[in-house]
């Protein structure tokens, strides 16, 4: 009876053996979409000194390129809406519409960005784009804010920035289609404004300036931004307007305090917490306004 129940016992752990071996087999053979690593993207970027991430340090220009630009932290803030993005940065510190079509190399990169010394921006990025089909998860744009930077101090500031965006608009016609049919017609693609830096001129003694801050809004909302977002849309990509997200087209009747200013309106506030501008004079973001841009961007992809 005791060896009966002895064979009985081996039988039945033999048995459940069987059985666990046989359920690993069928749990290895079907893994989960949750234990499936997903494949990792390219982000390619292109533009000017926001793409590039420049900070100034000071006055009159100085400072370098960080990590701290929009362009550095999308791949991080992409990650919760299903996307894994390695950054390609070709964005190059002032660089125009014309000269990101035209002139080679780049005396102001980002980061890690890739050299081309002989080639424009625009076919460098042309090139990636094509060599990695399948492989693109993300083309952004920041681009045409050097083109009417000069209007600020123009005699004529309204015909300027019509002049300027008539560049911008025979420019962006040749590079977006360009990149569209390197990157494919699936590959999400977002262009950027631009926060309206020149409201901090509202904080100047000089009325000429106060004026300016009022004109600026307007070029912003009535011709820069619909033209560059009718560029947009004819192919495809989605238009990010950074000028209305961070609060530029708040009427100047709606204050606030914020020291060492006192009470300025609310438009004008937002550009000095967001950009070097009340302080340095610079047109460039701190590394707050980086993200509020990071974010717009990372918003406009679609989930996954």
């Amino acid at each position: 009876m005791v060896g009966s129940s002895r064979r009985r016992s081996a039988s039945a752990v033999a048995a459940v053996l069987l059985m666990s071996v046989g359920l690993c087999a069928c749990t290895s053979s079907s893994p989960t979409a949750a234990s499936t690593p997903k494949a990792t993207e390219y982000y390619v970027s292109l533009g000017d000194s926001y793409a590039a991430g420049f900070q100034p340090t000071g006055r009159n220009g100085v400072g370098h390129t960080t990590t701290n630009g929009f362009a550095y932290q999308v791949p991080g803030l992409a990650t919760a809406r299903g996307y894994h993005l390695t950054l390609v940065n070709f964005g190059c510190g002032g660089a125009t519409t014309a000269s990101l079509l035209t002139s080679p190399g780049c005396p102001l990169l980002g980061p890690g960005a890739p050299h081309y010394p002989r080639q424009s921006q625009a076919a460098a990025a042309e090139a990636f784009l094509q060599q990695h089909p399948g492989k693109i998860g993300l083309v952004s744009v920041s681009i045409g804010g050097n083109d009417v930077t000069d209007c600020a101090t123009s005699a004529d500031p309204i015909g300027c920035v019509a002049k300027a965006v008539a560049t911008i608009n025979a420019n962006l016609s040749i590079l977006l289609p360009a990149l569209r049919a390197a990157a494919g017609p699936g590959v999400p693609m977002v262009g950027i404004t631009y926060p309206d830096v020149v409201l901090g001129d509202y904080l100047s003694s000089n009325a000429a300036d106060r004026t300016l801050a009022s004109l600026s809004v307007a070029a912003f909302k009535g011709v820069i931004n619909p033209a560059l977002q009718a560029q947009y849309a004819a192919v495809g990509a989605t238009f990010v307007d950074v000028t209305a997200a961070t609060g530029a087209y708040t009427p100047f009747t709606q204050t606030t305090h914020l020291a060492p200013y006192g009470t300025i309106p609310i438009a004008v506030a937002k550009v000095c917490q967001l950009t070097y501008f009340c302080q340095y004079g610079d047109i460039h973001p701190r590394t707050v306004g980086y993200t509020e841009i990071a974010t717009l961007v990372t918003a406009a992809l679609p989930e996954r």
